[in-house]
C-alpha cells in the first residue's frame, strides 16, 4: 500500500465541515501525500429542458460547475497554505458512485477518503447508497470517515485466518501489510484482531450433539486459535497486540473497538452480486453500521469468488 495520491469525495450538501478532507489532510501531512477534491453534481433541473432550452440549460450548468470549483479550490487554501499539493475535480453527472468510480480508473489514487453514512436496508437493497456501493466496487482502498473527535493513535486490522470467504489467504496477509504500513507511517499504534462465532446451543435439536456441545466449543476454539498463530507467525508482531475474539463479528468487534479506543478499523471486503448479499450485506457492511470510528476498506487485488 501507498499514499502518493489521495482521493477525497467532497459533500456539495455540507458547508459547515468535511470529516474526509480533514482526515485526508491527517495524512497527507504525514506521509507527503497529493490530495485531490472530487466534487460530483447533478440536479435534474439543469438536465432534461424542462425550464431552459439547451444553450441556457449548459450555460446554467457551466455556471454551477463554475461556482462549485471556486469553493472547492477556497476550501483547498488553506492545505497549500500549509504546503500540501491540492488539485480539485468537478464533475457533472449521476449516479455518485459511478462518477466516483470513473475518477478512480483516471486518477488512479492510491486511497480514497468519504464520510460515512449509516442507511436502510431497503436503500441497500436497491443499490442507491453510495457508500455500500463504493464498498462493493471501489478497486482501490476505502476509508469512510466518521464525524466526531479523531486522536489518530491506534488502529487494528480484523482478519479471518480460517478462510470462509478468502480462499488463498491473500486478503489477510494485504490487510495486515497494510495495517503495519499505515502505522508506521502515520505514527499509530497497531491491532490485529479475529473474531469467530460458534454455533449457539440454542440452534442445536439433535440430542447427541447437544451432548458434545461443550467439545465442539473446545475444538472450534482451538481451530481458529492455532489458524490465528499461523498466519501472524511470520510478522514481529508482539503477543500483546494480537487479540482472539469469541462471538459474532458484528457483535463482538465494535466492542473491541470501543474498549480499546480504536481510531482506524481495517476490514477487507470480497463483492458477491447474490441476493443473499444485496439483503444481508457481508461483515464489513454490518460492521460500519455498529462501529463508531473510521472504517478502512480493503479488496483484494484479483476477483476471488
Amino acid at each position: 500500500m501507498e499514499l502518493n495520491q489521495l482521493l477525497v469525495v467532497i459533500d456539495p450538501t455540507s458547508n459547515d465541515s468535511q470529516p474526509s478532507l480533514e482526515r485526508a489532510a491527517w495524512v497527507a501531512q504525514r506521509a507527503n501525500s497529493a490530495i485531490e477534491l472530487l466534487l460530483c453534481e447533478y440536479n435534474s433541473v439543469l438536465d432534461g429542458g424542462y425550464f431552459f432550452d439547451g444553450p441556457a440549460q449548459q450555460k446554467a450548468r457551466d455556471s454551477l460547475i463554475k461556482n462549485r470549483t471556486k469553493w472547492l479550490n477556497t476550501i483547498a487554501q488553506p492545505l497549500r497554505a500549509a504546503g500540501l499539493n491540492v488539485t480539485v475535480e468537478v464533475r457533472w453527472g449521476k449516479p455518485l458512485y459511478s462518477m466516483i468510480l470513473q475518477r478512480i480508473d483516471e486518477l488512479k489514487p492510491d486511497l480514497v477518503l468519504r464520510d460515512a453514512t449509516t442507511h436502510s436496508l431497503f436503500q441497500r437493497l436497491f443499490f442507491n447508497n453510495t457508500s455500500w456501493q463504493l464498498i462493493r466496487q471501489c478497486p482501490v482502498p476505502l476509508w469512510l470517515v466518521r464525524d466526531g473527535e479523531w486522536k489518530g493513535q491506534r488502529i487494528c486490522a480484523a482478519v479471518d485466518p480460517i478462510h470462509s470467504s478468502d480462499t488463498t489467504a491473500v486478503l489477510d496477509h494485504l490487510l495486515i501489510n497494510a495495517t503495519g504500513y499505515l502505522a508506521q507511517t502515520l505514527g499509530m499504534q497497531a491491532d490485529y484482531m479475529h473474531s469467530y462465532a460458534p454455533l449457539p446451543r440454542t440452534m442445536i435439536f439433535d440430542a447427541e450433539l447437544v451432548a458434545a456441545y461443550d467439545n465442539y466449543v473446545e475444538r472450534s476454539a482451538k481451530q481458529h486459535r492455532e489458524a490465528f498463530e499461523k498466519l501472524m507467525v511470520n510478522y514481529p508482531i508482539e503477543k500483546a497486540n494480537r487479540h482472539l475474539l469469541e462471538g459474532f463479528p458484528e457483535e463482538s468487534i465494535p466492542d473491541f473497538v470501543k474498549e480499546r479506543g480504536i481510531d482506524l478499523l481495517v476490514m477487507g471486503a470480497i463483492s458477491r452480486s447474490n441476493l443473499e448479499n444485496a439483503l444481508i450485506g457481508n461483515t464489513a457492511e454490518r460492521i460500519l453500521e455498529a462501529v463508531q470510528t473510521d472504517l478502512l476498506v480493503i479488496k483484494p487485488t484479483r476477483p476471488q469468488e
